[in-house]
């Protein structure tokens, strides 16, 4: 659908395009929250009273902000953040971090590696064979998202202040399968209510969630919609990445912990505040409901939020 149409059909549309272009990043948070929902879901945001998931993540952005939120999603200090909360064994292997491309030390690189911009979502390359790595595209790729500010995309504040740098990992692979599988586990008050399984990423992107005891739910994300016939396994490890995930959330309003299970050894993937910037749609809205009804708001709301677009 075009542009026109699209905004006939949503007259909010145009912020979509604003945003997109940049011309929103001078707004207050509060402001570019309600015009950005407005135009993405043709609604007013509810501030002063939040009931769905994707609102109540909007209130806790503005709201919710700690300092150690900051060190919990860059990438590499949240490694040793993680490691003292449930032990070394889980992380995936640093190899380097550098500030700029050009000072990696490739030379000392395995012949397979995984090289993350510590500061943003997406920034990623991976390199399966050294001696066929493309580094001028990689080197386009990497600078291109260090100059990204992802906390202006999102307004999500613990980004804010992540230092953009460069961090080497391991390359983790799952000999079972060509798609290497990551638990996301959704606490609610430090509680596993539910997880989703995200596979065919680099074929036709779908996500499955299940209720803490693995039973699959029907419902998910219009963006990557479930497959119900879809052939899952679930680990034997499950229960086990259940309860990490529930450690590295005690006392948070909601948190998502990733996971990933390589042949029964479990690594820490992430810690996500935000999934999808509170800006996704599910396949029933019943459950953006549920989900919010989850999440139990730190304090009282505020008083000054209550001007809706």
């Amino acid at each position: 659908m075009g542009f026109i149409a699209e905004t006939l059909k949503n007259p909010w549309h145009f912020a979509i395009s604003l945003w997109t272009r940049g011309m929103l990043d001078g707004l207050p948070d509060d402001a570019f929250l309600k015009l950005v929902y407005r135009g993405i879901f043709n609604k007013r945001l509810n501030l002063q009273n939040p009931q769905t998931f994707n609102e109540k993540l909007q209130w806790l952005k503005i709201h919710d902000r700690k300092d150690i939120y900051t060190t919990m999603v860059d990438k590499y200090e949240a490694k040793k953040y993680v490691a003292e909360r449930i032990g070394e064994q889980y992380i995936i292997p640093t190899l380097g971090i550098w500030d700029r491309f050009e000072d990696i030390d490739f030379d000392g690189l395995p012949n397979q590696f995984v090289l993350k911009c510590t500061h943003d979502s997406g920034g990623l390359v991976i390199c399966k064979d050294k001696n066929n790595f493309d580094k001028e595209k990689a080197r386009k790729k990497i600078e291109a998202c260090q100059k990204r500010n992802f906390y202006s995309y999102g307004r999500e504040w613990p980004y804010k202040n992540v230092k953009p740098r460069i961090l080497a990992e391991k390359y983790m692979k799952d000999e079972s399968s060509e798609d290497l599988k990551d638990y996301k586990f959704f606490c609610f008050g430090g509680q596993v209510k539910c997880f989703k399984v995200d596979f065919d990423r680099f074929v036709e992107h779908h996500a499955n969630y299940y209720d803490e005891s693995g039973n699959l739910l029907h419902f998910g994300e219009a963006a990557y919609p479930p497959k119900k016939d879809a052939n899952i396994s679930l680990p034997d490890e499950l229960k086990q990445m259940e309860e990490l995930a529930e450690k590295l959330a005690d006392n948070m309003a909601f948190l998502r912990a990733d996971f990933y299970d390589i042949s029964g050894q479990i690594y820490f993937g992430e810690l996500t505040f935000y999934p999808a910037s509170g800006f996704g749609k599910f396949t029933d809205e019943a459950w953006n409901e549920k989900l919010g009804s989850w999440i139990k708001l730190p304090g009282r709301l505020s008083e000054n939020s209550d001007n809706l677009i």
